[in-house]
């Protein structure tokens, strides 16, 4: 069931009945952005894309909707009568799924009549900012480990329901192996993990006897939990004790830290687990993990197979969120292409007018190497070309050092209908280890990562900075 057209700021409406009334409803286009890295990073992963196609193709108003829309008792009969009837038929341009994107760059453009583009931009925003930015953390915490096991088990501190369930969608598209979301799993196709809580040892009689009920009961998926009382003196003991009656079922064990020095619990454990001939055993962490802990660890050389993050992943923790915005970028007169930009003092405010694209410029590797915003009508670039700041006019560069260039806009809605079914979360979550995998590692730098350049066509920026001009001389 898509949601209600009603989860939008109510500025929307009142700005649409306003076009209605004013028989003022041209097609325009919109640009959906960010302004900046999310945590600083070097990198963003795009994410939500086709929940939105969804939402956009579902988008209906009911009647109670109407209803409700009456009892405010400003909107007026023939602009409810009007929104009884809406629909999405617009076009929509975006990045892929799973794409790595960059400050300042559009990532989604909207074609549409200029109420029905206005009704949706707190939808549109809603669900790219977060899960933009979960996807963006999880790379993260992803690249930190080492590319290792991350698995996602952060619903229960997550912001609702709503909210948890995204997060596990966005955190497995970043990069995550899996969720203890169950429900993300059956609707998304996230593979599922999990095994016991601490209550479930403190509920028998001993940990012993917790560890043997677990194993009998799943014996190929037993992953202990050996810090309820003593890590070193009893868990981990009572774990060896399981493993080696597993063992000689052909099967194997794990064990899962959850608190205290992780570093040096898990360099203890191996030790003992290796020492009882089980160094087929499994070593899994959690207890409040983010990518400067794993990181850490990693470098201190702690023997860590599986990676539980929980609240700091499903939350985005520190960021509250990613600074995406919509903004008016065109408006269409006939074949006319009127282009729209905010002007202020702060330059970084400014935003880049006109029907854009973008092309990703890369080596022979395919390693991505800088991006270029020009106008929609720019051919694709080819050999040398000058490339301009997109604050200041007089800092340019000409780049020539590349081996191909690709639009990253891609067409995935027209009049109302996606044009493709939803691709597969698995083919998405593969898309972004490869480009990780392919991204020089100064961009994936914890701190201080070397910063992407994304720069202006010449005829973008001339029309930028024509504008700017016109503006200071009006």
């Amino acid at each position: 069931m898509s949601i209600s057209p009603l989860f939008t700021d109510l500025y929307e409406l009142t700005m649409a009945q306003g076009y209605l009334l004013n028989k003022h409803n041209p097609n325009v286009v919109f640009d959906m952005f960010f302004r900046r890295q999310p945590y600083n990073s070097g990198f963003a992963i795009f994410a939500g894309i086709d929940n939105l196609l969804d939402d956009l193709e579902g988008l209906r108003f009911s009647s109670d909707d109407i209803s409700y829309l009456r009892s405010l008792g400003y909107l007026t009969d023939d602009f409810l009568d009007y929104l009884s009837g809406f629909r999405f038929t617009g076009s929509v341009l975006s990045f892929r799924e799973g794409s790595m994107v960059f400050s300042e760059e559009p990532l989604i453009r909207i074609d549409a009549p200029l109420i029905e583009a206005q009704i949706i931009e707190s939808l549109l925003l809603n669900i790219i900012n977060f899960q933009t930015l979960i996807a963006t953390k999880s790379a993260r915490v992803l690249v930190a480990t080492g590319f290792g096991n991350v698995l996602e088990f952060g619903m229960r501190r997550a912001q609702g329901y709503n909210g948890a369930l995204m997060a596990s969608r966005a955190a497995y598209i970043g990069g995550a192996s899996g969720t203890s979301n169950t429900l993300a799993g059956k609707m998304f196709g996230i593979p599922v993990s999990g095994t016991m809580a601490h209550s479930w040892i403190m509920a028998f009689d001993s940990e012993a006897e917790s560890f043997h009920r677990y194993a009998e009961l799943y014996p190929d998926t037993a992953i202990l939990l050996i810090d309820t009382f003593d890590t070193l003196e009893q868990g981990v003991e009572n774990a060896i004790s399981v493993g080696l009656k597993l063992k000689a079922q052909g099967k194997r064990i794990g064990v899962r830290l959850d608190s205290g020095d992780l570093s040096y619990l898990s360099k203890q454990v191996r030790s003992r687990l290796d020492a009882a001939g089980l160094d087929d055993a499994t070593i899994a962490v959690s207890g409040d993990l983010n990518e400067q802990i794993a990181a850490q660890l990693l470098a201190e050389g702690a023997p860590i197979d599986v990676w539980g993050v929980g609240t700091q992943l499903a939350t985005g923790h520190p960021d509250a969120s990613v600074s995406g915005v919509y903004k008016l970028a065109a408006r269409r007169q006939g074949e006319r292409i009127i282009p729209t930009m905010k002007v202020s003092n702060n330059p970084a405010k400014m935003t880049n007018p006109g029907i854009k694209q973008v092309y990703r410029f890369y080596d022979k590797n395919r390693t991505p190497l800088r991006d270029v915003i020009q106008l929609h009508d720019e051919p694709c670039p080819k050999g040398p070309i000058e490339l301009f700041h997109p604050t200041m006019h007089y800092k340019f560069t000409r780049f020539s050092s590349y081996h191909s260039a690709e639009a990253q806009l891609h067409p995935v809605m027209r009049n109302g209908q996606r044009l493709a079914p939803s691709e597969d979360i698995k083919d998405v979550r593969n898309r972004v280890i490869t480009q990780l995998q392919r991204m020089d590692e100064t961009f994936l730098r914890q701190l201080n990562p070397h910063e992407y350049k994304i720069s202006l066509s010449s005829p973008l920026k001339d029309l930028k900075f024509r504008m700017i001009d016109e503006y200071n001389r009006a």
